[in-house]
């Protein structure tokens, strides 16, 4: 996608989280909001979420723990999971991302593995190339949730990691994939980081067909990545309905509050982005026709954080 297309100005939520053990309870009862939104508050029958490998699964296995803290149902059989990316190689092997996902997560709850979308591992063993398999996950996976009518033709929610050379999914600084205006899914056989042949959603697609994109990461080498991406702090939000120390999910009309103690600040984007997580800036609007700030979000630990915000 070209950076020229990207809003000129874009605002995020940042959460942060007083230490790293934390960021997976601030996170989880994130995604427990937009799961109530998609299936209690808009009444859709289907949760859908892309999420990323990497150590983002990790923080995952308290999900089941933050729907049961809330008492909220999760509706586990009306989840449909998809990859942001993947590493070319079969489910077992270390190097999966579904491998990873699964034993953190889906192996804990009830989603049907018929909505756990992995790559097709035939064309593995099938010697097709790279391109291929993308093209597959795209036709096959994708769009097919994307078409649903209950969907309406948008993803829920992605659940994304950044790294310390601020990359994203499996979109690498200065690669050519940065560019890539039309294919939802696309390949790589370059990447620099082992193991070189991926799958990745695309910037057009994070930014065009995902309602809400939580990015989240921990640790001092995440510093530098958010001192460049961010311009300023607009200062605390308030503790309204829309916020993490108010995060609200109604039940029974209670408002129920994020209990970790995570903080939130408001903070405007640099344009043009100086790395490929700075890039993905979901369009969702608003009533009132401006970019809304609630479609991404930001999920720190105050190392992180630290001299940012």
């Amino acid at each position: 996608m070209d950076i020229s297309l990207q809003p000129t100005l874009c605002k995020a939520k940042v959460y942060i989280a007083p230490s790293k053990s934390e960021v997976a309870n601030t996170l989880s009862n994130l995604i427990l909001q937009s799961c109530h939104a998609a299936l209690v508050q808009s009444h859709r029958d289907i949760f859908t979420i892309a999420l990323s490998g990497g150590s983002l699964p990790s923080l995952l296995s308290c999900l089941p723990e933050a729907f049961a803290i809330a008492n909220i149902d999760p509706q586990w059989n009306k989840w449909h999971v998809i990859l942001a990316d993947e590493r070319c190689v079969v489910s077992s092997d270390a190097d999966s991302n579904l491998g990873a996902i699964r034993s953190n997560f889906t192996y804990l709850v009830d989603i049907p593995t018929s909505q756990i979308y992995g790559i097709d591992e035939t064309l593995l063993l099938g010697g097709n190339d790279t391109a291929d398999i993308a093209q597959s996950y795209q036709q096959n996976a994708v769009q097919p949730l994307l078409d649903k009518p209950s969907t309406d033709g948008m993803i829920d929610c992605a659940i994304l990691g950044f790294g310390p050379d601020g990359h994203t999914c499996s979109l690498f600084p200065n690669h050519k994939l940065l560019h890539e205006e039309t294919k939802l899914v696309a390949s790589i056989d370059d990447s620099p980081k082992p193991p070189p042949s991926r799958i990745t959603l695309t910037l057009p697609f994070l930014n065009t067909y995902v309602r809400q994109v939580i990015f989240c990461g921990v640790g001092e080498s995440k510093r530098p990545i958010l001192k460049a991406i961010f311009k300023t702090s607009s200062g605390s939000a308030a503790a309204d309905d829309d916020n993490a120390g108010g995060r609200s999910v109604k039940n029974h009309q209670e408002i129920l509050q994020l209990k970790d103690g995570a903080r939130v600040t408001s903070v405007e984007l640099c344009n043009p982005a100086p790395y490929p997580c700075g890039m993905v800036r979901p369009l969702t609007r608003n009533t009132g026709g401006e970019y809304d700030n609630n479609s991404l979000v930001w999920v720190v630990d105050e190392d992180a954080a630290n001299g940012c915000m």
